[in-house]
C-alpha cells in the first residue's frame, strides 16, 4: 500500500553533520544496500545493460555515491566476469567524499570526485552508464529530480539505472522498527531512515519523473522487498536520442 510523499531535510545532507555520526549513518546505508536489495537491484539491471551492449571495458558514473559501496561492488562484479568497469564515484558533501575516498583507495577501478548531480561537470556522452542509488529522494523537489535524470541521460552513451526506496506503508513501518532497535543510538540514521521512505518513490512516481525528463521509453520496476528502479537503454548508443525500455518486473 502506498502513502503520500512528503518533503523534509535529512540530517546526513546537512553541511555541518558530525563526521563521526555521518560515518555511522553511511555504514548503516551500506548494510541496507547489502541486505535489503540496493546492491542486488543495481547489479541485476546493469547486467542486462551489459548484455545489450557487450564490451570488454566500461566507464560508469555513480551519482551521489555515499561511501562508494555500490561502485566498489560494480567494479568487483565486473572483474569476476572478466570485464573491466571503471567507476567515477561522485558526491558533493565533503565528509561523505572523504569517507568514499578512504573506502575506495585500494581499488584502482574506482575514483572519487566532487560533482553536483544537478549540473554534472562532464561532457555529453562521457560515460557508458550512469547509476544513482538510494539518492534521488534526497533532492528537494520533483524539478530537481528531473534535472538529475536529465543530467544522467546527457552524460551517458549506453544507459542508466536509478535505484531507490519503494515508498510503502510496510517499508515505513520497517524503517520505524529499525529506528527503534538497531539504529536507536545512531541519531542521523534514526531520523533519516523513516524519513527516507516517506520521501521516496513508487514506480508510478518514477515513470512520471522520467516522462518529464524526456525519457519516453524508460521503465520503472518494483523489487522485493522495498526497492524501485528506473532503467533506460539507448538503441543507437548516441547521446540525446531515443531510448528503449528493458527488463522484466520482479
Amino acid at each position: 500500500m502506498s502513502m503520500p510523499r512528503i518533503a523534509g531535510e535529512e540530517r546526513m545532507d546537512a553541511p555541518d553533520a558530525d563526521p563521526r555520526e555521518l560515518a555511522r549513518s553511511l555504514a548503516d546505508l551500506r548494510e541496507v544496500n547489502r541486505w535489503l536489495g540496493g546492491t542486488r537491484v543495481v547489479l541485476h539491471h546493469l547486467a542486462r545493460l551489459v548484455e545489450r551492449h557487450p564490451r570488454r571495458e566500461y566507464h560508469v558514473l555513480d551519482v551521489a555515491t555515499g561511501s562508494a559501496d555500490i561502485p566498489l561492488a560494480v567494479a568487483e562484479w565486473g572483474r569476476r566476469r572478466g570485464v573491466r568497469i571503471r567507476v567515477a564515484a561522485t558526491d558533493m558533501h565533503p565528509a561523505t567524499l572523504a569517507e568514499a575516498r578512504a573506502r575506495a583507495a585500494a581499488d584502482p577501478d574506482v575514483t572519487v570526485e566532487a560533482a553536483d548531480a544537478l549540473a554534472l561537470p562532464y561532457a555529453d556522452g562521457s560515460f557508458d552508464f550512469a547509476l544513482c542509488s538510494t539518492a534521488l529522494h534526497h533532492f528537494n523537489t520533483d524539478e530537481e529530480c528531473v534535472r538529475v535524470l536529465r543530467e544522467m541521460d546527457r552524460v551517458v552513451r549506453l544507459g542508466a539505472v536509478v535505484n531507490d526506496l519503494h515508498r510503502t506503508r510496510m517499508a515505513y513501518l520497517g524503517a520505524r522498527l529499525l529506528a527503534a532497535t538497531f539504529w536507536r543510538t545512531h541519531p542521523i540514521t534514526r531520523n533519516d531512515g523513516p524519513l527516507s521512505v516517506q520521501r521516496a518513490f513508487t514506480p508510478g512516481d518514477l515513470r512520471s519523473l522520467a516522462a518529464r525528463a524526456g525519457l519516453r521509453d524508460a521503465e520503472a520496476f518494483a523489487h522485493v522487498p522495498f526497492r524501485v528502479a528506473l532503467v533506460w537503454s539507448r538503441i543507437d548508443q548516441a547521446p540525446g536520442t531515443r531510448h528503449q525500455a528493458l527488463g522484466t518486473r520482479h
